[in-house]
């Protein structure tokens, strides 16, 4: 009877022990599938979420009447030099409307809108052709200009003479296969703080016979009609300084109007 009554405890000890374990591990199994759930049904943020896309790709937004541009050189006479003005390509080699001298782009300068765009053969062109088209910019125009492998050999006084009317500080110098990028102006007052410029020095040249290719962007104030006012005889008005917004490495530049 002892024995029995021992078995019979042993038993009852066991399926005890034998419930809760299969309790336990039903519980901890729904929580595990709970947590799951939660975990699988939370979405992380991507960084690439947060990321502002700007205009032509520039480091920072252009504020209010503004508009947004990146200029770059071409790479000695092997890559050809791109432009983008608010967001939209307007000469690269991709489009196929880019060429060895100056690369030249015009923008109305108060809507945005690209005018037309020309390349000018600078080594062995007619350089009449590009003093005929510099005459011709219509007031209120912005001009982008990109070099690629010989701006300089048509290079004349009177070209360079127009090239500064338009803003320029470099155009007096520029020569034999120097890389050059500019936005300027019809009526700018001053000279354009949107300008870079490299000699063609064997000594410091990045390629073989050529220096490295340049890169500008920025955001160029909108030009702004109001009629009557103080502003519209400046020839920019809207703003009474173009800041400069340089990539990595050059300093921040402005210029009054």
């Amino acid at each position: 009877m002892r024995v029995s009554g021992l078995l019979y405890l042993l038993a009852l000890i066991f399926g005890l022990v034998t419930t809760w374990v299969f309790i336990r591990s039903y519980i901890n199994f729904n929580m595990k599938t709970i947590l799951l759930g939660e975990w699988s049904s939370y979405s992380v943020p991507s960084p690439a979420s947060h990321l502002v896309k700007t205009k032509c790709g520039l480091s920072k937004s252009c504020p209010d009447n503004f508009f947004a541009f990146q200029i770059s050189s071409g790479a000695a006479n092997v890559v050809g030099p791109s432009m983008c003005f608010e967001g939209q390509t307007i000469m690269s080699p991709v489009k196929n409307n880019v060429g060895r001298g100056l690369n030249i782009a015009l923008v109305n300068g108060t809507t945005g809108k690209v005018m037309t765009q020309k390349y000018f053969d600078m080594y062995s062109g007619d350089a009449n052709l590009l003093v005929k088209f510099l005459k011709e910019i219509p007031e209120g125009t912005l001009v982008l200009v990109a070099s690629y492998d010989d701006p300089g050999t048509k290079m004349n006084d009177e070209i360079r003479k127009l090239f500064s009317n338009l803003g320029s500080t470099y155009a007096k110098q520029l020569g034999f296969r120097d890389s050059w990028v500019f936005l300027g102006a019809r009526d700018l007052s001053s000279k354009s703080p949107f300008e870079e410029f490299l000699k063609n020095n064997p000594d410091t040249n990045k390629y073989d016979g050529w220096p490295e290719l340049l890169e500008l962007e920025g955001c160029v104030p909108q030009k702004l009609h109001i009629a009557g006012s103080m502003a519209e005889q400046k020839g920019w008005p809207g703003s009474e300084r173009w800041p400069c917004y340089p990539l990595a490495g050059h300093e921040q530049v402005t210029s009054p109007l």
